[in-house]
């Protein structure tokens, strides 16, 4: 079973006032055309009271209102005439082009005006009289005018929909960009603090197992000024990261960022580390002398030795340990090679996460990572990190 659709507050409004004052022009007996005497004066009111009842369904069935208010507006010029019939029926084709589905919103402003100037025409070849323009003027009004409005005023809320449909859109696009910049941020410190205090850690680590496990006074007074040192060197890098996330000037990176001229720095310090491990460190800088990379791609390198050397450190067999540094062809190839560690011997805490932010580092520079067991050329089992960086020369070679 069908519903009657509920009609809106406006429609009963339009509805109550144009019953009420149609009713009233007919009692007062003012009437748009002269008196036919074929029907009697009340039957103006049944075009009135349809036109009324229309007026009910010009949001929920505007198309269906609006033909039949066609038929009754038709009807109402065989009878002495209603002006509030006419308004309503303005109302109704208004409403028809407003609520109407987007086909009828674009044929309806065409078809009325093909209308105004075809009855226009007709007016003119029958009276033959320049009056005769009104009856058009007067079509116009009734049914071009009121089209056209509609139309205008559906362009205008489909024009301010589309406007707030776009400014949704960039706010969640803007929501998105912040929330993946806020991603960014945090990965970069994550992998700032991993590689500023893992290196110190571990070798708090291995020495304190060390001073536990051995009795010789001298080799635990050794290992605890290791630990002291890379404490006090651990504390130093945690400073600096805690004024970078405290510094609002927006710089992105940290004002003494780490270069590939603290290499020299670096091994010496694992080395010292490392003495009591059999591991023997060497750097090999196959660079042109005085060569300087941009700032990303140094300190990218740098922070891929360093987790290579803490790696090292960790897990590494006694056995030489190489850091090889090289810039070909506008390409910076970073490589560390250690004996492959198998044996049971202590290991600091790790889960894997250096591999994963030198990976991270190499994949924002347009890079290839490498990181395995590899087979020397003498048949021993190694581990090999190899790294290359695109990378252009900020400066000329010095002489």
């Amino acid at each position: 079973m069908t519903r009657f659709p509920r009609p809106h507050r406006d429609g009963v409004l339009l509805a109550v006032i144009g019953l009420l004052g149609g009713i009233l022009l007919w009692g007062l007996g003012l009437h748009t055309s002269a008196v036919r005497d074929l029907l009697p004066s009340w039957v103006t009111l049944v075009p009135l009271a349809v036109m009324s009842f229309l007026e009910l369904l010009r949001r929920s069935c505007p198309r269906t209102a609006l033909l039949a208010g066609t038929v009754a507006l038709l009807a109402n010029e065989f009878t002495d005439g209603n002006l509030a019939t006419i308004l309503m029926y303005t109302d109704l084709m208004y409403a028809a082009v407003v609520y109407g589905t987007p086909g009828a919103a674009r044929r309806i402003p065409v078809v009325t005006g093909l209308i105004s100037v075809a009855v226009t025409i007709a007016a003119l070849a029958w009276l033959r009289r320049p009056e005769a323009v009104l009856v058009g003027v007067v079509t116009g009004l009734v049914s071009f005018a009121p089209a056209l409005t509609g139309a205008s005023l559906r362009n205008h809320r489909e024009a301010a929909e589309a406007a707030r449909l776009r400014a949704e859109q960039t706010a969640l696009l803007a929501e998105i960009d912040r929330n993946q910049a806020i991603a960014a941020e945090r990965s970069r410190m994550a992998r700032e603090l991993h590689d500023m205090v893992a290196n110190n850690l571990s070798a708090i680590a291995i020495h304190s197992t060390a001073a536990l496990s051995i009795g010789d006074p001298k080799a635990s007074t050794d290992a605890l000024t290791v630990i002291r040192e890379n404490s006090v060197q651990g504390l130093a890098e945690m400073r600096r990261l805690i004024g970078l996330l405290r510094d609002t000037s927006g710089d992105q990176e940290p004002a003494v960022a780490p270069a590939l001229d603290g290499l020299d720095a670096l091994v010496a310090q694992v080395r010292t580390v490392g003495a009591d491990s059999g591991l023997v460190f060497a750097l090999d800088d196959r660079r042109e002398p005085g060569t300087r990379l941009p700032a990303p791609v140094e300190m990218a390198a740098y922070r891929i030795v360093q987790e290579s050397l803490t790696n090292v450190l960790k897990h590494a067999s006694p056995g030489p340990v190489t850091v090889t540094l090289a810039h070909t062809d506008h390409t910076l190839t970073v490589g560390v090679t250690s004996p492959y560690g198998e044996g049971p011997g202590p290991r600091a805490p790790g889960s894997g996460a250096g591999l994963v932010g030198m990976r991270e580092r190499v994949t924002l520079l347009d890079g290839a990572l490498e990181a395995g067991p590899r087979t020397a050329a003498d048949g021993t089992k190694i581990w090999q990190v190899r790294a290359q960086l695109p990378a252009e020369d900020d400066t000329e070679p010095h002489s």
